[in-house]
């Protein structure tokens, strides 16, 4: 039977900003357990909600406690996983997210974003977070259907890598800001070190494909997830797959590298789950496959492709 653990929202159970290997766990479970963890929204007391009384103390106490390092990300974790060895990987099952706030803010912000010369009025807006509705209102009056997603889950980076900035997604995955990480979606991440060292942060009530100012919609979330050791599945880079669709993940500073590697690496998740050839398989994507820009503001941009799982349910392989 698998155990339920909860991660409070504390200066004890988060860093803010980076990642680190060295990092001592905050919780270890056995493969298969669930766990529910508590986050806060990126960012510093300049994106606070104008209003003090809808600001939690957990978060104020939070920025006056933790050290900052090279992002603006609150990350929960690590957690660690009893079995888990490099080379593993280690599966995340998202079973729930819900709200920790009724607000979230939007911002365009110096030096940042995918125009950063043309938008120098820099400005942080606050939306309110409505979940009986499941909307979310603009200051403006523009109402979108809310849509939760973690911007941040990853394990722990290599050793050698040291302390790693919480802005730029790699291959423990990280601040890959898709927003196709939601409920029902299983994540497939590398393990780097015993234990895995999963984290997960910076909450987004809504975010379009591109993430284009900087910011999705920033918020608290809470999220409940299963966390199980794979060792039947050989790889270095992360992926997963949506109740529909297979999906490939890359990330790199040149959107056409983040491309090819997303088109790569579903060739090669085509021909683990088939008996398709890599050219049969490569053909397969330009037909079926959907490639979609993830985000553009992170440092090293993302680029998915989504491979609906109907187009591999009668791949014999055969001419």
């Amino acid at each position: 039977m698998s155990t339920h653990h909860e991660i409070p929202a504390t200066p004890e159970t988060m860093v803010l900003g980076y990642f680190d290997a060295a990092l001592p766990p905050v919780l270890t479970v056995k493969s298969g357990d669930t766990v529910t963890l508590h986050s806060h929204p990126a960012g510093g007391r300049e994106s606070l909600h104008p209003d003090p009384a809808r600001v939690p103390a957990d978060l104020l106490h939070a920025l006056d406690t933790l050290e900052r390092g090279p992002g603006p990300h609150f990350v929960t974790g690590p957690v660690h996983v009893e079995g888990a060895e490099p080379g593993d990987m280690l599966q995340v099952d998202i079973l729930d997210l819900k709200f920790r706030l009724d607000w979230g803010f939007v911002a365009i912000l110096p030096l940042l974003g995918t125009l950063p010369d043309e938008f120098t009025e820099y400005e942080t807006v606050h939306a309110d977070i409505d979940t009986a509705r499941g909307l979310c209102r603009l200051p403006w009056g523009t109402e979108l259907p809310l849509d939760p997603f973690f911007g941040i889950m990853g394990t722990a980076p290599p050793p050698a890598w040291g302390r790693v900035g919480s802005p730029v997604p790699r291959a423990f995955g990280g601040n890959m800001d898709n927003k196709e990480l939601k409920v029902g979606t299983t994540l497939y991440l590398p393990v780097f070190n015993p234990g895995g060292g999963f984290y997960a942060g910076d909450g987004h009530g809504v975010q379009g494909d591109g993430e284009v100012c900087i910011t999705a919609l920033e918020t608290g979330l809470t999220g409940t997830f299963r966390l199980t050791v794979r060792k039947d599945l050989p790889g270095a880079w992360p992926f997963a797959e949506t109740p529909t669709d297979l999906m490939s993940i890359g990330l790199h500073e040149s959107l056409d590298e983040a491309m090819r590697q997303a088109v790569r690496e579903m060739v090669r998740l085509v021909c683990a789950r088939t008996s398709l050839t890599r050219n049969q398989a490569y053909m397969l994507c330009s037909l079926a496959g959907n490639l979609r820009i993830t985000q553009t503001v992170d440092g090293n941009k993302g680029v998915h492709m989504l491979m609906p799982k109907t187009a591999l349910a009668s791949t014999s392989g055969s001419a």
